[in-house]
């Protein structure tokens, strides 16, 4: 097991290394949702909150978790698939180490970049005015649920790049996701409000479970059972996805 993680740990210091010479996943990660922030702001503040002051306490932390989920979505996959395509994962296999290393040394590496968007983020809402209602403890607690569902995610884009054969397909794979799991949740309004069949929908959501328990922890509000469920849903991601994704890399190409 050591061995794993210190293979694992070489593998993501690569993958941070390859950050530096293509930084463009790890840009759009990060504009991306801060677009989101700023547009929804000005956009939606007075029609649903009266004022963006008001309302920019609801959407900032559905925006957080955005930049953590939205970052696994789009790089994690991709670069494993490129990886397989470009003949580097044939160099790991020869080698003495743990078939879950590759992966897992990708998938802390976006760890990395899932803090670093997600500190950005947390900049930028208190220069456009966001205060935290239940002090530092909590918006840390906040900002960690949100990187550990990002990490647990990513997972289902890792299985999907080794079972992919085009790079473009992973993009496309993980945009088509990224749709109805970041925008029909209490992302802009309260599930409430939302029509019937897509108030339906987002309540059975996970990212709507991880959004409303960060808002709490944020706010200062009650967190009721948001934290709780959030945690399964991290434990079910992660315990279905990276096995199935561990034994199809493991399988002859």
């Amino acid at each position: 097991m050591t061995r794993t993680v210190r293979h694992s740990l070489i593998l993501a210091r690569r993958s941070l290394a390859k950050t530096k010479r293509n930084p463009g996943p790890v840009v759009n990660g990060i504009v991306s949702p801060a677009l989101f922030l700023v547009l929804f702001l000005y956009l939606f503040g007075r029609p649903v909150a009266g004022s963006t002051g008001d309302y920019l306490q609801y959407l900032f932390p559905g925006i957080v978790v955005m930049g953590a989920a939205l970052a696994g979505l789009v790089s994690t996959g991709t670069n494993i698939n490129l990886d397989l395509k470009n003949g580097v994962t044939d160099r790991f296999r020869s080698m003495p180490i743990s078939r879950l290393a590759p992966l897992l040394g990708s998938v802390l590496a976006d760890f990395v970049r899932y803090v670093f968007a997600v500190a950005v983020l947390f900049v930028l809402g208190v220069a456009l005015g966001f205060r935290t209602g239940g002090g530092i403890a909590a918006a840390f607690a906040a900002a960690g649920l949100a990187v550990l569902f990002g990490f647990c995610l990513s997972w289902v884009t890792v299985l999907f790049g080794v079972l992919v054969k085009d790079a473009g397909a992973v993009l496309a794979f993980s945009f088509i996701t990224f749709l109805p799991l970041q925008l029909g949740t209490s992302l802009a309004t309260p599930t409430g409000d939302l029509p019937g069949w897509l108030s339906a929908w987002a309540g059975v959501n996970p990212v709507t479970h991880v959004m409303d328990a960060c808002r709490a922890l944020l706010n200062g509000t009650p967190v009721g059972g948001t934290v709780t469920t959030t945690l399964i849903w991290c434990a079910a991601l992660f315990l279905v996805f990276c096995p199935l994704a561990v034994r199809a890399y493991g399988r002859p190409q």
